[in-house]
């Protein structure tokens, strides 16, 4: 890292105090609501803290020692909070530099496709958020998750203890709204949780210089882009980089771009033309040759060119064509009728199931720099004596093979290699808004609205427009590219992998509907049956405890003493079907539902008292009387907690 931003003052991803008050700056890092020492509520990128930073940018305005004007700058999550934040247009605010910041919460990076992104949101919640939360013991271990590799920032030993002194884990618990909760949670745009967290990029009208790198292709990348195009800015600017995610930021030519870029709308020293339209609204490093990951030096070798829009309006925007033998072609396959090509669902990283296709060599210098877009074909069958698959989740991948015939591959955010660029989509949320302003012929626009999910049937064939992030690369004579078609996470994923055991297990098994146990009960006395046959209930009808059965992915528990709250619905034998949220439950079931999970439980024994493994952990179940209801419901216990399910 660069040692002139390495004062006693500074912290990751954020500008060094040292270095930018000797530049005539004062710096202000506001430590946000529930984490370090300020009170409330953690409850990261909600609309609370957006509003709280609002109430900051102000105060700094107001403040004696200041002009009067605010800039903004920070990388990730100091650069997603700014588009946020900017679009309330607070008082002073005078530029903005998100630094590899998403700007879309869904699908930037939370759920690439619909599909979860749940392994870095895990990653980064228990290393660099609930380690600073207020409240916390500095003597207090921070949360390693097993399956998780790579490191975080460490809470130093020097850090304060809280004001207050400290809370317990059980009041810090109950203090933050959890994001590896919510996350797996919902799953829509329309849920209140995702819905409050947008907003309208077209409501910044700050100057504001975008800055995004090509290697960030599972998190910031795409946002920067957007982030750029659809703000509203008059005076906007859009800045590519390579490298890794944290070292560029702290660059001697960044850091002059920075300064230069603040001074002009801060100070009014605008020494290099940002106001005059002398800068360039686009600025382009262009990946050439082979120059290894991982390497800021060698990357310095990149070329740079300035361009006056993004998309470059010269693009040739080139279809290819998939083949059976596997090829990607400029020229349509001649067949007489269509082929299939198959890969077995729910891949993983460490066992992955894909295709690919490959182009020729490229006969003479190439450049792909924009938007890509994939058009595919696809089914599912069920494998013999399986479940009955209903969705589908595509993993695409764009590889750079080089005349040599070795991957070339390029510096990941966490200095890792990845390949050109990445894309995702769940087949169940094709559905393409086209009459969106933000549809584009290059860049399919979805809603990703819980009244969109579409219905993937057995052997139907859907065709699907699957949004690639955008990549830029120059593919030299002899180079070819690879399309690469996934079941799931394939190399250059990290530690952004998508396996969420919620999400993405899909657990289908059929069983055979039984009776588990039939009860009498009095229902105004309340009094125990005296025999175990049949119930009846206030209305004389007979109600019967049904099996319970398995209609989707079961929910986890998560092991630190956390319980998913469940509803668990009984229905009156010969009644209709019970329908909750759309939540189907059979004529000869009982329906379990987590969120808006429907479980089966396959074969409760004929007892009081059985164990069944409910998501890898034990649970014990026990039936329990409950007189006002007419019927006897279950309640479970755990070695981690207890709770109860009331029909």
């Amino acid at each position: 890292m660069n040692p002139q931003h390495k004062s006693d003052h500074a912290a990751w991803e954020t500008p060094d105090p040292g270095f930018w008050t000797s530049k005539g700056y004062a710096v202000v890092r506001a430590d946000e609501r529930g984490i370090g020492q300020s009170r409330g509520k953690l409850d990261t990128m909600s609309r609370g803290t957006s509003e709280a930073f609002f109430e900051v940018v102000e105060w700094c305005a107001d403040q004696p020692w200041s002009s009067g004007k605010v800039g903004l700058l920070g990388i990730s999550y100091y650069a997603g909070s700014q588009w946020r934040v900017a679009a309330r247009k607070p008082r002073g605010l005078a530029a903005m530099i998100p630094w590899e910041g998403m700007s879309d919460y869904y699908r930037d990076r939370c759920r690439h496709g619909g599909i979860l992104s749940n392994n870095f949101i895990k990653f980064w919640w228990n290393r660099q958020v609930v380690a600073n939360q207020y409240g916390r013991p500095l003597t207090e271990p921070i949360i390693k998750v097993k399956d998780i590799a790579g490191d975080g920032p460490m809470r130093p030993k020097s850090a304060p203890e809280s004001l207050e002194g400290n809370l317990s884990e059980e009041e810090r618990e109950q203090n933050r709204q959890d994001q590896t909760i919510d996350n797996q949670k919902y799953r829509f745009r329309d849920e209140e949780y995702y819905a409050s967290k947008e907003y309208d990029m077209a409501d910044i009208d700050v100057p504001l210089l975008s800055v995004g790198n090509w290697g960030g292709i599972l998190l910031h990348l795409r946002g920067n882009i957007e982030g750029y195009l659809h703000a509203g800015s008059e005076k906007k600017w859009l800045r590519m980089i390579t490298g890794r995610h944290d070292l560029p930021f702290y660059y001697e030519q960044e850091v002059a771009i920075q300064q230069s870029f603040l001074d002009a709308f801060l100070k009014d020293d605008d020494r290099d033309g940002w106001t005059t339209g002398k800068v360039p609204p686009v600025d382009l490093v262009l990946r050439k040759g082979d120059v290894g990951f991982n390497n800021p030096t060698a990357e310095q070798s990149y070329p740079r060119r300035t361009e006056s829009e993004w998309p470059l309006a010269r693009t040739q925007y080139t279809k290819y064509y998939l083949g059976a033998d596997q090829s990607l072609s400029l020229t349509a396959p001649q067949i007489s009728h269509p082929k299939k090509l198959t890969y077995p669902a729910l891949g993983s990283l460490a066992n992955p199931h894909l295709l690919q296709f490959t182009t020729p060599p490229f006969a003479s210098e190439t450049e792909i720099t924009g938007h890509i877009i994939a058009h595919l074909a696809v089914s599912v069958s069920p494998t013999p004596g399986g479940p009955t698959p209903s969705d589908i989740d595509l993993f695409l991948t764009l590889r750079h093979i080089s005349a040599e015939g070795k991957e070339i591959f390029y510096t990941g955010t966490a200095g890792d290699p990845v390949p050109l660029t990445k894309g995702w989509l769940r087949v169940s949320m094709r559905k393409v808004a086209t009459g969106h302003y933000k549809h584009r012929e290059y860049l399919p626009w979805r809603e990703y609205l819980s009244s969109e999910v579409a219905p993937v049937v057995v052997g139907e064939v859907y065709e699907v427009d699957v949004e690639v992030w955008p990549t830029s690369v120059v593919v030299e004579e002899g180079g070819r590219l690879m399309l690469e078609v996934a079941s799931g996470d394939t190399q250059g994923s990290g530690i952004f992998r998508h396996d969420d055991e919620v999400d993405r297990l899909v657990f289908d098994v059929a069983v055979t509907p039984f009776v588990c146990l039939r009860l009498d009960t009095d229902v105004k006395s309340g009094r125990r049956p005296s025999s175990k046959a049949s119930t009846t209930s206030a209305s004389g009808r007979t109600c019967r405890i049904m099996s319970y059965c398995l209609s989707s992915r079961p929910r986890k528990l998560d092991g630190v003493g956390r319980t998913r709250r469940a509803r668990c619905f009984l229905r009156p034998w010969g009644t209709e079907v019970i329908d909750r949220k759309n939540e189907m439950i059979s004529t000869t079931s009982l329906g379990l539902l987590t969120g808006n999970k429907h479980l089966r439980l396959a074969n409760v024994p004929c007892s009081p008292w059985f164990r069944l493994e409910y998501g890898g952990f034990p649970v014990a179940f026990h039936i329990k009387c409950d007189s006002s209801l007419g019927f006897w419901l279950p309640a479970f216990e755990n070695q981690i907690g207890s709770a109860s399910w009331h029909g």
